[in-house]
């Protein structure tokens, strides 16, 4: 009973915590709002409408989706160090969107530009390719997985670097800023379009959350508790990648958020999926905001690339946490 109380006390602090960003973040900026201009001035309805609210929701989105699935990740192969890019999605969207920026076609599709669009089919070629390889007859295994997608993003790397060396100046620098994320939307397109794939996501893993505890434990005694891990990998690792394949088509490979956002949750509500997949969505979203807030303003009126910021905060976290396992080995 009194975990039950605690949960719930954490709980209402993250939603406060997020809906306490999601109001505030959209009033800081390179130009600051308040409440008066935005009764008094059309301007600054402008600015925060249709420039800072479609951008902050989307931010929230990308991060809620990258914890998400970092947990997810984290459980499906049983490794503390998963991240959603594990796998080598990201790198087969980041090949698909140097390929676009290369080839200088104009395409849109629904709206979408030729970036975004070839790199979701990156995306997905990548997630084909890796599930073809990593299949058994008794379900996915999950160090063939690992190893399959560090093998692919290393691939596919490659053949990013021979794109580069062909590319001329603006060439190379779009590809490079591309590489380093970005959150810059100012259509609500991009999170209406993010919002129902979020949804559906996390109704399905939450639904799983208790066999997801079990499988943590390893494959043979989900199997024995009568889970059906050959079913829940394979709808696990599709509808993973198909999410993180979007999120990296819309904002580019932001990284390290899957990585901290869900070892910080499991350090305050325990290991426990119910809990876990929750909280850290909801806190992932809210810290992807903030970073991005102060990725707009740290230099304003220019701004840094959000990948930047995770990575300055995400990289001193990762080192602790690889020195922390090697402690208690």
């Amino acid at each position: 009973m009194k975990q039950k109380i605690t949960f719930r006390i954490i709980l209402l602090l993250l939603i406060a915590f997020t809906l306490l960003s999601l109001f505030l973040t959209p009033l800081i900026g390179s130009t600051s709002l308040n409440f008066v201009e935005l009764f008094q001035s059309s301007s600054a309805r402008i600015i925060l409408l249709d420039i800072r609210l479609p951008r902050i929701m989307f931010t929230f989105l990308v991060g809620f989706s990258l914890a998400l699935v970092g947990a997810i990740f984290q459980a499906l192969l049983r490794n503390d160090l998963a991240t959603p890019y594990t796998l080598g999605v990201s790198s087969g969207g980041a090949l698909g969107a140097v390929i676009a920026i290369k080839s200088g076609l104009s395409l849109s599709i629904l709206g979408f530009s030729n970036t975004v669009i070839f790199s979701m089919l990156g995306s997905v070629l990548t997630v084909s390719i890796i599930y073809f390889i990593a299949r058994t007859r008794s379900g996915i295994a999950p160090v063939t997985l690992i190893l399959t997608g560090v093998t692919i993003s290393l691939l596919f790397s490659s053949f990013i670097l021979f794109i580069h060396y062909l590319a001329d100046f603006t060439e190379t620098y779009r590809m490079i800023r591309w590489l380093m994320g970005g959150l810059q939307v100012t259509r609500w397109h991009y999170s209406l379009s993010l919002f129902p794939f979020c949804v559906l996501a996390f109704a399905y893993f939450y639904s799983q959350a208790g066999a997801l505890n079990i499988i943590t434990a390893g494959h043979e005694t989900a199997l024995s508790k009568g889970v059906d891990v050959f079913r829940l990998q394979k709808y696990a690792f599709f509808g993973s990648s198909i999410l993180i394949g979007i999120v990296v088509s819309f904002a580019g490979p932001i990284g390290f958020i899957g990585l901290i956002v869900p070892h910080l949750m499991r350090l305050v509500v325990g290991p426990d999926h119910k809990k876990l997949l929750i909280s850290a969505p909801l806190f992932g979203g809210a810290f992807l905001v903030w970073c991005d807030t102060l990725a707009r303003t740290i230099i304003a009126p220019a701004e840094l690339p959000v990948g930047v910021i995770t990575a300055m905060l995400g990289g001193p976290f990762f080192i602790w946490l690889l020195i922390k396992r090697q402690v208690k080995h």
